[in-house]
Parts: C-alpha cells; structure tokens; sequence
C-alpha cells in the first residue's frame, strides 16, 4: 500500500516529521518498507531563479556561442557562456547560478560550477526548456514574460508545489483498517493521544467537511433493488446532471501519482481518490445508458458470458454476484466494470455507486477470474460499512466542485439489516498477562476510546467493548490485547533481563519432534532442505482419479494439490541443472493429497529425498563418486537407525526398493525412470526416496538404548560366497539374520566380484561377520562351529561354492 505524506498530513491536527512518522507507523503495525521523494518537477527547480539578461554579445573565440551579464537580483552580476542562439539582451530568462543541480528531461543531474568556456569566465547557466524539466524543447534558452521578477525563485514562479514523500506500507491482510489514509491516519492519532497525551493537544482526525447534498430543481429518479442480500448488506448511490468529463485539476492529479496511481478524467479520479482516502471503493455509471434507470444486485444464469472493460469475455459463475440494470449485467460486483458500464467523454449525467460487498464473495469471484484490482482487494479485506454514505457523500460533492455538475438526487440508501457492533468482554488481567505489561485501566479505556471503541460497561476486573465498524478484525480478547499492546508499543513491554527454560517432556514421538531429530542428521550429512508449493499442475498427472483440483486455482499451471512429492523435486532439479548446478542432494518435508471417494480427502505427511551428479567432488586423493541408488538407499537406513527401527523388512520388486514393517509400507527408493525425467528436460540419473512420517513414527518402538562398552573382544570371520547372479544379497543376509545366535553381533557386505574364471552367470559375494559375547570370550572352536553352520546353510540353500 502507498500513502502519500503531504495528503496523509491534511487528516492530522499537527505535522509530523517523515522520519518520526515512519517509525510511529512502523510501531504500530503499519510496517514502512521504504520512503521514496515524489516531486512534479525532478529536483523541484531548488536554486533556479529569474534573471534578466543584461547585456549579451559574441564570444571572441567561438561563433556559436555568446558571453552575457545577469542580473538575478543580487548585488554582483554574473558572466555566463551561453550556447544558445536565442539568447538577446531584455531578456528575462531562468538561471541555474554555480551550485546548483539541474535535472534534465534526459541525462543525469549535474552541478554548475564556475568554469571557463573557450578563455571566458562563466558563472552559471540559462536554462532551456527541457534543461529544467518543464519541457521538451532545445531550440533555445525560455524566456519569461518581462512581467517575470527578477530574483524570484523558479518553483515559486512556476508555481511547484513542495517535494511529496511515497510512503510504501507493507500493510498485513488484517489490517483492512489501515488501507486508506484517513485509516492510517486514524491510528498516528490514537498512537499520539496515548503517548502525548500530557502535551495538552488534541489528537483526532480531521475528517473532511461534508455538509448536506442538496439535489437540484431537476431530478434524475433511479431505483436500487438488492436480490442477493447475503452477499450485499448495504447498497446506496445519488445521481448527478450536467457532468463536464475532462482532465483533472493538477493537485488531484498529482495526489494520485503520487501513489502510483494513472489520471484517467476527472470524474474516475475522484472515485480513485476517495477509495485511498476513505478505503471506500466507488462506481459511477452512465445514467443515460441504464436501462430504465434501474440498479438491480442479484446472481447470474447459470452459464451466463459476461464482457468486461478488457472486451474479453468470461462464463460467470452462479456466485458471482452482479451490479445489473433493468436488460444485463453490467459490472462484476467490486471487481471489475463491464464494456458499457464506465463513463466517457461524451457522458453528462452519471450514477454514483457506494456498497459494502461480503468479503468471501469478492475474493472467491476475484480469484476464479484473475482479476485482482484495486477495489476487490479493498472489499476482500474487509471495508468499513460505516462509511460507503460518507464516501458516497464526499465524491458527490468533489464531482460537483470539480466538474461544474449538479445534484440530481438525495442519497439513496438500501440498508435492509443494520450492522450491530460486536461485543467483547475482556479481563485487565488477562491483557496484562498477554502483554506481558501491568497496565493501568485508565490506559486500556483511553488506548480503546481513542481507537474507536465504545466501552459499555466496566467494573475493577473486567469491561465490555463495542467494536467499531472499521476493524473487522477484531473478534476476540487477544485481538483487544493486540489493539492496545500495538499502540503502546512492543518496546515499552519490560524484559526483566534474564531467560527462563522449563524443558518438556512427552511420552510418545510425535511427527514434529522426530522432523527436527531426522533434519538435523540430513543437514549434518550434507544435504540441502528444499520448501516446495504444494500446489501443482494437473498436466503431470494425466488420467489420475485420485487428484484433488482446485475450486479457485491460481492459474491453469497451478490446479491442484499435489499427489506425489517426486515432481516438485524434479521441478527444483530442473531449474538447477539448466544453471549449471548438477551436484544436488535434497530433501523436502511436505504433504501429499489423494481423492478417497466423492467428497473424502486423505492428507500425508512424507519426508522426500532426491540425488543426482556427485556425493562427493573429484580431489586429489580419490575420484568423484557418482551418486547411485545405494547411496540414498544408505540415507533411508541411517535414518531408520537414527529413529532406532530395527524390525524392518527390505525388498525389492521391479527395480523398486521398499521398507515395510508387516504389511504397512514405511519408505521405498528408486531411480526415476526416463520418462519423468523427460517432462522436466532433465537429462542426468535422478534417484528418489520418501518415507511416510506417520508409518515412520508409528514404527519408533523406543528410543536409541545405551550400554557400557564391552569387556571381551570381538572376533571376525570373512566368507566369500560363488552365487549364481541372480541371487540377491537379501537372500543372503536372511540366512544369517535367521540364526539366533547371541554371538553374532554384525554382519555385512564388503566386496562383489564378478569374473568369467568364476564360471558363467556366477558372481563372488564377500561377507564379514562379528562375534561377541558380554559376559566371556568366545573360543576359535566356538566360532568356526557357527561358520560353519553358516556355511552349511549357503551351500543348501543357495547351491553356494566356498572361494578359499
């Protein structure tokens, strides 16, 4: 949101410097990001003057140039070079004297200084048009009308208001209270009551004089009539005869540049005009063109097309809700006109809307359509049903001042169930404990009176608060603790100086508590956490009934919510590869959606992994290592061991690796096949791993268990096993996973090998196992007993060979 400075200014009882203002909105919730000069003139001609030429004649070493006198009302008179070929004695012209920054139209600014042009002395310079900004033109030096006084500064003369300051707010979607200057201008006054209030001044906004709006001899009747009355609580509008629609006059268009906003005529700035300083958006309609001078608020046909002020044409939805005359529709309610609803030059009798338009509805219309302007982001935040008359009531009279036109009408005003203020009933203990500040009452009753709000009854402990109309917002106790702790300020909150921690405990694991355990690790390991939009396009997912769609997507790229998590990581790879980033290890904690049945909605939370490239770069002492599908697979297991899951089966069907623990799934890795790949355009092998967080934490059986170190060493056997190849490890480690022994403490695999001296489709797997006992120290007859136990198993149930 922009808010002009010098406007802002016209609503307060006293100035405020830009800077002090800066910090007290920023104080109070109206965060300032950034403070930018607005000028009509660049520069604002500061240092220009009038001078008159008071004698002129050729430079004797160049024909094009000329050496003057100038008198610009100071004692001395200056010499100045000019290049000019207009330039002539009598002449009043404007000076930009030594140390003064000229803006040109084009170029840079630059300082005059003192210099000598071709020998001669020059101490300043005459300024054409486009020199100073005012103009296009270079032919020549300006020159002033001789009634120009000498001496006079140049914005005076030309009449340049003073510099203005662009106030960017980063305003937040509650804040609907602070969109609109007389808004913001509401709260600087409560913040200077409450903390200047020993000053003896009065802090209150100074609203715009209105007065009565007294309709002409001649009337221009119309009737309103409100079908969707869910959807507009509050309707009114007045008419107006005899509009000149033409330019704006130059202060309103400066206002709403100001604010970066175009000048279109005078009748649409003034509706511009007060929508930024009341937060109230208006419409006005060609009276002329409505049909039987009838405004009807209703719902359309089902499938009915609509064309806006774009000339496209849109199929509304049933809960679009339609400003409509007595034949069509004419505008999409505080959203966006239609062709024929605005005015033109060629209009001179208009209608002027004001409404209040429930939130949801415009949102819900804005969104489907893609049409976020100026007025549905008002009435989507929430606009102040208190003021649509007073709003309504000051561009009647702004029209009427500006445009020469004439009041065809008394307000008409439909108003079927008035708003009543919601009451709130808040303990002073509970503010003080929310805050974290002992305030006094008196200063809770005058921060709330100031704001707005009407106390209706009060004792020791507690009040009850109407709220005004301007804060929809405000539904609860902790929104009047926020209201009073914001204007008092955060930093008057006491911080006794010291940090208390009381650590927690929890009985079982839950998904949060074990997210932190398992990113710590990944992090730790290397990898880099990704936050992907877990809204997606349907395109990837062709044919899937399971999708669940949008009602108001974004856009035609982002209609759903994602089934799988694969894609979104594919979608950061891409844009990573395509700059020269091939080396990626990431990992993402994110839901996944399914459509169960008509109407049921299933949400997971999963934990995701993708690698591609290198897990290690290329150095001196060793080769980079190429990620594989083991590699991630070895992520899986650590993160297992680190949740302490041990009971947990591996196996591997159609190139997909899966962990499960009974017949519930828990992870599953692979490699992502060519044509995933190829929708991305990504050319490299990508390997991808998710686990399902809840059948991960509903596995956790116990915490990591801890033990003092063993007394008696360990002994260690290497088997080296000639396996037919398609014999896979697992069979192999289930044979020893399958012996009981207390002895057998580890098991794993350290070598493959595959040669044809081993023989055809044969392969060398070369295994090492760990003995240990706690309480003794194992005998070699004792382990070469299980060896060959082991050995007697691969030889039966493998058909294994013994490599010596």
């Amino acid at each position: 949101m922009q808010i002009s400075y010098n406007w802002l200014l016209e609503y307060l009882p006293a100035p405020i410097a830009i800077d002090e203002l800066s910090s007290i909105l920023t104080s109070i919730g109206l965060e300032v990001e950034t403070v930018e000069k607005s000028e009509v003139i660049p520069g604002g001609m500061e240092g220009l003057v009038i001078g008159q030429v008071e004698h002129c004649e050729k430079h004797p070493n160049a024909d094009k140039l000329s050496i003057t006198t100038v008198n610009i009302g100071q004692p001395e008179l200056l010499h100045i070079v000019c290049g000019a070929p207009n330039v002539a004695s009598g002449q009043k012209v404007i000076v930009a004297p030594v140390g003064t920054t000229v803006h040109p139209l084009k170029g840079d600014p630059f300082l005059i200084k003192k210099s000598k042009i071709r020998g001669e002395l020059s101490e300043g310079m005459i300024c054409a048009e486009d020199e100073i900004g005012l103009g296009s033109s270079h032919e020549g030096i300006m020159v002033l009308p001789v009634e120009a006084i000498v001496g006079t500064s140049a914005a005076s003369y030309f009449r340049i208001p003073p510099p203005d300051y662009t106030i960017h707010i980063g305003l937040t979607p509650n804040r609907s209270d602070g969109n609109s200057h007389i808004g913001v201008a509401r709260d600087v006054c409560t913040y200077m009551s409450h903390h200047k209030k020993d000053s003896g001044a009065e802090w209150q906004v100074r609203f715009p004089a209105l007065g009565d709006v007294q309709p002409a001899t001649t009337l221009l009747p119309f009737s309103v009539q409100i079908e969707a009355q869910d959807a507009c609580p509050r309707y009114a509008g007045i008419t107006l005869k005899d509009v000149q629609v033409g330019p704006s006059p130059e202060w309103l268009v400066q206002r709403l540049q100001t604010i970066g906003i175009r000048s279109i005529n005078n009748v649409v700035d003034v509706t511009n005009y007060v929508l930024h300083e009341y937060g109230q958006p208006l419409h006005a309609f060609d009276y002329d063109k409505l049909e039987g001078h009838k405004i009807i608020v209703r719902y359309p046909a089902e499938g009915q097309k609509f064309t806006g002020l774009d000339e496209k044409e849109r199929t509304l939805l049933p809960s679009d809700l339609m400003i409509c005359d007595a034949r069509t529709e004419l505008c999409i309610a505080g959203v966006f006109g239609g062709l024929y609803s605005g005015i033109s030059d060629q209009t001179r009798n208009i209608f002027l809307e004001s409404a209040y338009f429930q939130p949801q509805s415009i949102r819900r219309t804005s969104l489907h359509h893609g049409l976020r302007t100026d007025a549905a982001t008002h009435f989507e935040k929430g606009v102040d049903i208190g003021m649509v008359i007073p709003a309504l009531t000051r561009a009647a009279i702004l029209i009427s001042t500006i445009t020469g036109a004439q009041i065809a009408s008394g307000i008409e005003d439909l108003y079927p169930n008035q708003w009543e203020a919601p009451l709130i009933k808040v303990d002073y203990a509970y503010i003080n404990n929310l805050c974290g500040k002992n305030y006094i009452a008196a200063d809770v009753d005058q921060i709330l009176t100031a704001s707005g709000f009407s106390i209706r009854q009060k004792n020791d402990t507690y009040f009850e608060v109407a709220v005004p109309s301007n804060k929809p917002d405000i539904k609860q106790p902790a929104d009047i603790a926020e209201e009073i702790l914001r204007i008092d300020g955060l930093d008057n909150v006491p911080i006794s100086g010291r940090l208390s921690y009381y650590p927690g405990s929890q009985s079982t694991p839950t998904i949060r508590t074990w997210k932190e355990h398992i990113a710590d690790y990944l992090t730790n390991a290397g990898l880099q956490e990704i936050v992907t939009n877990s809204i997606t396009n349907s395109k990837y997912y062709p044919g899937n009934p399971a999708l669940v769609h949008m009602i108001n997507s974004l856009s035609s790229e982002l209609d759903i919510m994602r089934p799988y998590m694969l894609e979104s990581g594919l979608e950061v790879i891409a844009y990573n590869t395509n700059r020269k980033q091939q080396d990626l290890q990431l990992y993402e904690f994110g839901d996944v959606y399914h459509l169960e049945s008509p109407g049921k909605y299933k949400q997971t939370a999963m934990l995701a992994f993708w690698v591609c490239g290198h897990t290690s770069g290329q150095h001196w002492q060793h080769p980079a290592v190429p990620a594989d599908i083991f590699y991630i697979k070895g992520l899986l297991q650590n993160v297992f061991q680190l949740c302490g899951i041990h009971k947990i089966q591996e196996s591997v069907t159609d190139g997909i690796v899966e962990w499960k623990r009974g017949k519930q799934t828990i992870a599953r890795a692979y490699t992502v096949p060519a044509a995933r790949k190829k929708i991305f355009d990504i050319k490299q092998e990508v390997f991808y791993a998710e686990i399902d967080m809840q059948s991960l934490v509903d596995a956790i059986q116990s915490r990591i268990k801890y033990a003092e170190l063993p007394k008696y060493p360990s002994v260690k056997r290497d088997l080296a096993l000639v396996l037919d190849k398609q014999v896979s490890y697992n069979q192999v480690a289930a044979i020893a996973q399958g012996q009981k022994w207390e002895a057998l403490q580890h098991y794993e695999l350290f070598d493959i090998f595959e040669s044809e001296k081993l023989g055809m489709g044969k392969k060398s797997l070369a295994l090492s196992f760990t003995f240990q006992l706690k309480e003794r120290t194992l005998t070699d007859e004792e382990v070469d007993n299980m060896m060959q136990q082991l050995i007697s198993l691969y030889r039966k149930d493998l058909q294994a060979q013994i490599r010596e």
